[in-house]
């Protein structure tokens, strides 16, 4: 006897999204139960990659956390442990990402101004300093110079007398979303795919503990995309890794472990949480059917998720911690491995110690208050949910064989379609805000009642500072020994061999971060994006 049907379709999510007003079971729910959904810890992983989940073991709280000096970041980072938090998490400043040093005439104004300036192994050395990094994860958002900070990173390690074997943490290192949403790209998408496909293949061997790539979605959710269009473009991503990985004969089974996501938290908590299920159980058949991956942790997507910074409003910044909370309980319900919770006052500058407190907080009354993780998987059988995700799902398919049509990833990024779909999605969310047929509290509907939050204030000598500490490392330096360094970094840049262990060598010489980049500037050349695209 088949079950009467009583869906009602009316609304729509926020990505825009059929959404089932009531929802009924599906005709045969026991069988879809099994297959779709099967149990936590197992393939397709759509409930979860751990058995136990929150229950055996709870999320990393990470706070994202850069700025000024290294000596300031430090302090922040001490603070952020004495207050409970677990993992640390790097924002760079902008010339850090784009592989200048802090005494480069382009970086002037920019350094330590949206992240921690880091330019030599001293500055990396005190960023860490009287830190356990054999047992703090530490997770480093970095694209274009990823090979140089964890080069770092590991050297600094080396010092410290930690291994490489005992080093736990992540290392973005997913350059091709650069191309897509934020635009700090160095060289062309084709040599930088190869830098990100060394740091994998480096890390398998040499680092096994650590996350050696981060495919990122949550910038491509930030630059205007829809939780449809993110899930598609980020398991997109992962597909050209993979496929490049295989080219060069690494095995599968031995990197997929070592590759993780990084999805962005919304605030349509529903759909948030379709995604994530959604996001689970299509890379563990990607896995299984494209690439034949044998071990079942090969299988299973394991996220960081960050609360959207895009959904943070300047006006009445109180309600973002309102946001952030909501925002927070999907990454959670959904089955996140870390999650970071943006501070309320993020809209209007760099977060401030109180802002901050507030929101790993906020992770934390999630965890020990709420309940939600003393169930395993406790949305599971929603009706609503799981129509859902099997929506979402859906559509997401549909755009990855458009993009396997227009020639893969690289390609499609290269001729700027992916760009134009976001794009598109980005002006239609405007168009109805400007509208009024999508509210945003206190931007376009109940706008009375603003207030104001104190705004963090930076040391204005922050810079002056920086640029003398680059100077007075390179004076006191081996000036012949660092430059032949680097000249071994070009050497296998040109040969095409992995370049990290030149790099790690380099480093540890005393070479600076500019300085590789700019010899890398001269093997690979510098992007340069299409206007007629």
């Amino acid at each position: 006897m088949s079950t009467p049907d009583r869906t009602v379709a009316v609304g729509r999510t926020g990505g825009g999204l059929p959404l089932d007003v009531v929802v009924g079971p599906p005709e045969d729910a026991i069988r879809q139960a099994l297959d779709r959904l099967g149990f936590p810890g197992e393939p397709p992983f759509t409930r979860g990659v751990h058995a136990t989940m929150y229950r055996g073991r709870l999320w990393t709280m990470r706070q994202y956390a850069g700025f000024g000096t290294a000596e300031e970041t430090n302090v922040r980072f001490k603070y952020l442990l004495s207050q409970g938090n677990e993992g640390l998490s790097v924002a760079f400043d902008l010339p850090t990402q784009m592989g200048l040093d802090s005494d480069a005439p382009l970086a002037h104004g920019e350094v330590g101004k949206v992240g921690v300036a880091v330019s030599t192994l001293d500055d990396m050395r005190t960023l860490f300093r009287d830190l356990p990094l054999d047992r703090v994860s530490t997770s480093m958002t970095i694209n274009a110079t990823a090979p140089i900070l964890l080069a770092l990173y590991a050297a600094v390690a080396e010092q410290a007398s930690v291994p490489r074997s005992a080093l736990l943490g992540t290392v973005q290192n997913d350059v091709l979303k650069e191309y897509i949403a934020r635009s700090t790209y160095i060289y062309p998408p084709k040599p930088s795919l190869r830098l990100a496909l060394d740091v994998i293949d480096f890390c398998a061997r040499e680092i096994p503990k650590w996350n050696a790539i981060s495919v990122s979605g949550y910038h491509i959710r930030e630059a205007g995309a829809t939780a449809v269009q993110e899930l598609a473009f980020t398991l997109g991503n992962g597909i050209a890794y993979l496929d490049g990985a295989v080219a060069r004969g690494m095995d599968v089974d031995a990197i997929a472990p070592q590759i993780s996501f990084f999805f962005n938290a919304h605030v349509d908590l529903f759909e948030e949480l379709a995604k994530y299920r959604a996001a689970r159980r299509m890379w563990a058949r990607i896995m299984a059917d494209r690439y034949g991956a044998k071990r079942p942790e090969s299988l299973a997507l394991r996220f960081h998720a960050q609360t959207a910074g895009v959904a943070l409003t300047a006006q009445q910044p109180e309600n973002n911690a309102v946001r952030v909370a909501i925002s927070a309980l999907a990454a959670v319900l959904g089955g996140a491995q870390s999650l970071h919770t943006n501070s309320m006052d993020e809209a209007l500058s760099l977060p401030s110690e109180r802002a901050v407190r507030l929101a790993l907080r906020t992770q934390q009354i999630l965890a020990h208050e709420s309940g939600v993780a003393n169930s395993v998987d406790p949305a599971a059988g929603s009706y609503v949910l799981e129509a859902l995700t099997d929506r979402l799902e859906a559509e997401a398919e549909k755009i990855l064989a458009e993009v396997a049509r227009r020639g893969g990833m690289l390609r499609a990024i290269e001729t700027g379609w992916v760009q134009r779909e976001i794009a598109d999605a980005a002006y239609r969310f405007q168009l109805e805000l400007e509208r009024g047929e999508r509210v945003v509290v206190g931007v376009n509907a109940f706008q009375e009642g603003s207030g104001k939050v104190p705004a963090m204030r930076r040391d204005p000598k922050a810079e002056t500072k920086q640029v003398a500490r680059v100077k007075a490392f390179r004076e006191g330096r081996d000036a012949w020994k660092a430059g032949r360094a680097v000249q071994d970094v070009a050497k296998a840049a040109a040969a095409e061999e992995n370049v990290m262990p030149a790099i790690l060598e380099a480093v540890k010489a005393g070479a600076t971060l500019g300085e590789i980049s700019d010899i890398l500037r001269e093997v690979f050349g510098v992007y340069r994006p299409r206007h007629d695209a």
